[in-house]
Order: C-alpha cells, then structure tokens, then sequence
C-alpha cells in the first residue's frame, strides 16, 4: 500500500487519538530509525571525524531532523543543525526537541548555500519539508536546494525530498535529489510515479509504532 499526504496524516491523528501514542514518541521512533539509516551511510572511524549537516525545517519534519541530530551526536558524530526557518516557529513536539538540542548545546547555524558548501559533509540530512508540502516551496528554499544539489555529497531525505509532491512525485519548483529516502509506515503514493525516483533515490521503509492494522482502516475510510 501507498499513502496519500491526507492518509498519512489520518494515520498519525489515529494513533495518537484513538490509541493514545503521543506523538513525541512517533517522533522519537522516526528519528531513531532515520539516524540509523543515516549511520549505515556513513563509514565510521576511530577519530569520529564525520560530519553530518542536518537540515531543518519548521513542522514535525524539521523535529525529527533535531531529533536525529542528537541521536548522531550520541553516536559520536559531528553535527552541525542548519536551520531555514526562525526557530521561534517550532511548536508541539518539534518544539520539544528544539529545547533538547539547545541543552545538550549541538551547533546551530541558519541554513544557507554558504553553509552547504562549507565543508566536505560525509552526509547531508533533508529534514526541511515533509509530506504536508503541496505548492511551491516558499522563496529562498530554491537556493537550498540547488546548493545541496551541487554538493556532491550523500542526501538522506526525511520522509520524501523536500520540494516532492507526496501525491504525484512531481517536484513543486526545484526539489532536493537524495541519495537514500528513509519514509515511515509506508511508501507515499507519489513513489509510484518513476519520474520520482531521481529525487528519492533508494527507499528505506520505516516502523515508527503506528498500529499496522491503521493501514487497513485508512485505506477503507481515507480514500485521498
């Protein structure tokens, strides 16, 4: 099964008003699962000397970007936390791990193409826009992307790529191109369109402790 933007959505409303799974703990198991991708990515090595750029965006995509960040740190890696929103927009449980990631003081900077291109990243993480994005990214997000584009460098995208329509996997304006797409419960119905899979690259499926008979429920009752 494949899932729309408003499935997906449907099925993290369920759990965590039907069967009482708060939300931090989907987060929590996404960005578990994402960092785990992003460590099979990475070749590491005694002197810890990788570096991950984590991307974030405003929404439960960027929490789970942060989340991720710290869940590398811990791993022994060297992050650096490139945000493209004002942080004062977080809220909910991406709120929650902003307030993680400035206690256990992981570097922050604003997202830029300078940023990008100021090291040789062992990996870049998409956590910027997540299935919710249906129009053309806001002004500015082009330069991101086209920066991350010509990095040369590995992309792990969190969900899909920032910049694909879920529905179609078309691009809406520029798009990031990853390397890897690691994307929880299920793949996004945009995913069968083949024209997306020059910005997912390969897709990693995901648990992120939603209840696997909602899939079920949501295909009967949620039909976009």
């Amino acid at each position: 099964m494949r899932l729309t933007r408003n499935q997906a959505r449907e099925i993290d409303r369920l759990s965590i008003e039907e069967y009482h799974i708060p939300g931090i703990i989907l987060m929590e198991n996404a960005s578990r699962a994402a960092a785990d991708t992003a460590l099979s990515m990475i070749r590491l090595s005694d002197q810890a000397a990788e570096w991950v750029l984590i991307l974030c965006g405003g929404g439960n995509n960027g929490g789970d970007g942060l989340a991720v960040a710290r869940h590398l740190h811990n791993a022994g890696l060297s992050v650096q936390i490139g945000l493209t929103i004002d942080p004062s927009a977080f809220r909910g449980d991406a709120l929650t791990n902003w307030k993680i990631v400035n206690a256990m003081y992981l570097p922050v900077k604003p997202c830029s193409p300078q940023l990008i291109a100021s090291r040789k990243w062992n990996l870049i993480v998409d956590a910027i826009f997540g299935t919710g994005l249906d129009k053309q990214p806001r002004e500015g997000f082009s330069v991101i992307a086209e920066a991350c584009n010509s990095a040369g460098r590995p992309i792990l995208a969190i969900d899909l790529p920032s910049g694909l329509d879920c529905d179609t996997g078309l691009p809406l304006g520029l798009c990031i191109r990853a390397t890897r797409t690691v994307t929880f419960i299920a793949e996004k119905l945009g995913f069968a369109n083949p024209e997306s899979q020059a910005f997912t690259g390969q897709i990693t499926i995901a648990d992120i402790g939603s209840p696997r008979e909602l899939l079920l429920i949501v295909q009967s009752t949620c039909r976009s």
